[in-house]
């Protein structure tokens, strides 16, 4: 059997005025949930009647992530709004796991794309369903240098089709109200291709099934987006039947991320000036770092689970064993709960768990999960109230110590008891001579300390007492 991708399915709500009191009976309504919580959040098929169980950890926990996931009040009951949130028809891809990101973020190798529409839906003009694609493109199309031409016959790189039930890609439609369409990331083939289900009201106005949005949300899987926590965003996985048309627009998380794949749209060749006294200009895109800009400077470096995190403004590099070439994320797509622009992180390997610090706060993140119970005050550790920032922090595994730079100085933080040691602050330049004294991000490795000071790192020996290398800070990123 042909291998095929991962299916990024859309389901979009259809609001109605149900109420609890009208759902099913409590045995079926627990079969939901456990349904709901196996398919989309990873819980296992052996945890069986949990809600009659005292010991119900595993399933109390995934509820928190779906409830965090999707925006709702995190408290780990079946509240009002989660059993409604559960029984809206939703998108068919999981909210955790792997199925949220690809190994090196596939994308497509080429700015000009084609698309074919192969063939119509019955309930709207062949006029209108041309232009709801071509405005869907669109979207995309305003905010990075991509451009769609159409084709007539032939492949394309974005097949867009109409079907029913099963339609030859083992993912069968399920008649109207639930999986609405769905969606293949970028490659040859089936890859990049949407499929709409032709069981649906499909229409131009928000009296039914909206063409336009559920293309243009399709359209950002196809070029290589998956969903986001973000409520306002167009690729949030529960479709707002309530967007108002004439005034839609992207989210910023939504720009953030497809120009994370491909980057900002080309500047206007037109040279003409424009009056610009009664409109304000917009404000410039967000500008995406490059891995070897020879001026690059990293916010917060750490190890997790063996690879190593490159963060600088809203994203990160991802350097693992198995991939040569570093993979780049949006921080938001892995932890959607913390901010950008961070200050320093630190792995602690006895616990399996990154310490990220922005601000005078901190979070704990395991994986893809940030902990409950966070952010805290960095005070908690020990620090005097005039601190109000981290600079850079790295742990020696071995020897169970935690370094914090601040400014000129730095403390040290013993893990095994769990307190700022005595006698700190000390100089950097004291203790670790040759080192720039402002730290941006520090990391050790191979038995050295490496600390980033802008576009330069110093390869410091801490047996010798002495910086053995000086080198760029990309050096990391194989540039």
């Amino acid at each position: 059997m042909k291998h095929l991708a991962m299916l990024v399915l859309w389901c979009l709500p259809v609001c109605s005025a149900y109420t609890l009191k009208r759902a099913a009976k409590e045995d079926s309504r627990m079969g939901l949930v456990q349904k709901y919580l196996e398919n989309y959040y990873g819980l296992t098929k052996e945890t069986r009647q949990f809600f009659r169980r005292r010991d119900s950890d595993t399933v109390v926990g995934k509820i928190q992530k779906m409830q965090k996931f999707l925006g709702l009040e995190v408290t780990g009951k079946l509240d009002s709004s989660t059993l409604e949130v559960m029984l809206k028809p939703r998108c068919g891809v999981p909210d955790v796991g792997h199925f949220r990101t690809f190994p090196g973020m596939p994308k497509w190798r080429k700015t000009q794309l084609t698309y074919r529409i192969v063939n119509y839906t019955p309930d709207l003009p062949k006029e209108a369903v041309d232009s709801a694609i071509e405005r869907a493109l669109k979207v995309w199309e305003e905010v990075t240098p991509l451009t769609f031409s159409r084709v007539y016959e032939g492949e394309a790189d974005i097949m867009v089709s109409f079907a029913v039930g099963e339609h030859g890609d083992f993912f069968s439609f399920d008649g109207p109200g639930e999986s609405l369409a769905h969606a293949y990331p970028p490659g040859p083939g089936i890859y990049g291709d949407v499929h709409f289900d032709d069981d649906e009201k499909w229409t131009e106005d928000a009296s039914g099934t909206n063409l336009f949005l559920v293309a243009a949300h399709e359209l950002g899987h196809s070029l290589g987006l998956f969903h986001s926590a973000n409520t306002e965003a167009l690729m949030y996985p529960v479709y707002n039947s309530f967007t108002d048309l004439t005034r839609f627009h992207l989210a910023q998380d939504d720009v953030d991320g497809i120009q994370s794949l491909y980057g900002p749209p080309p500047a206007s060749s037109d040279d003409t000036p424009v009056p610009t006294e009664s409109v304000p200009p917009p404000p410039p895109p967000p500008e995406t770092p490059a891995m070897c800009d020879p001026t690059l400077s990293f916010d917060a470096v750490s190890t997790l689970r063996g690879e190593v995190l490159f963060f600088k403004d809203r994203y990160f590099w991802r350097r693992t064993h198995w991939n040569i070439k570093p993979e780049f994320h949006l921080i938001s797509a892995f932890w959607p709960s913390l901010p950008s622009n961070l200050d320093a992180a630190y792995e602690d390997h006895s616990k399996d768990t990154v310490f990220i610090f922005k601000g005078n706060r901190f979070w704990a993140v395991r994986g893809n999960e940030v902990q409950a119970g966070y952010p805290r005050s960095i005070h908690i550790l020990g620090f005097p109230p005039t601190i109000r920032k981290i600079d850079a922090a790295v742990s020696d595994k071995e020897k169970k110590k935690t370094y914090f730079f601040v400014e000129d100085k730095y403390w040290r933080f013993d893990e095994n008891s769990q307190a700022m040691e005595l006698g700190f602050p000390r100089l950097i330049a004291e203790d670790f001579p040759g080192v720039e004294p402002k730290v941006d991000a520090a990391l050790q490795a191979f038995g050295f300390f490496y600390f980033f000071s802008g576009s330069s790192q110093f390869e410091f020996d801490p047996n010798a007492r002495m910086v053995t290398h000086i080198l760029k800070s990309n050096s990391w990123l194989h540039c």
